[in-house]
């Protein structure tokens, strides 16, 4: 099990966490979801993921990971 930390930019309300944890949820390998709105962190647990394919999530849901 690895769990990794991610910093999310534009993430204002429930819905933007919402749709950030639907999006990472549903990688293959992901366990957990955890979104902190008032840091902007995004905390998952997985199987082993690549950073990538939560790029990617992220983006899917409308945001971006800061670098």
């Amino acid at each position: 099990m690895c769990t990794e930390t991610y910093s999310v930019v534009g993430m204002t309300c429930d819905h933007c966490a919402r749709s950030v944890t639907a999006e990472v949820g549903a990688l293959p390998g992901v366990t957990d979801v955890h979104v902190d709105l008032a840091s902007g962190r995004v905390t998952v647990a997985s199987e082993g993921l690549n950073p990538d394919q939560v790029r990617k999530a992220v983006e899917e849901a409308g945001y971006t990971l800061a670098p």
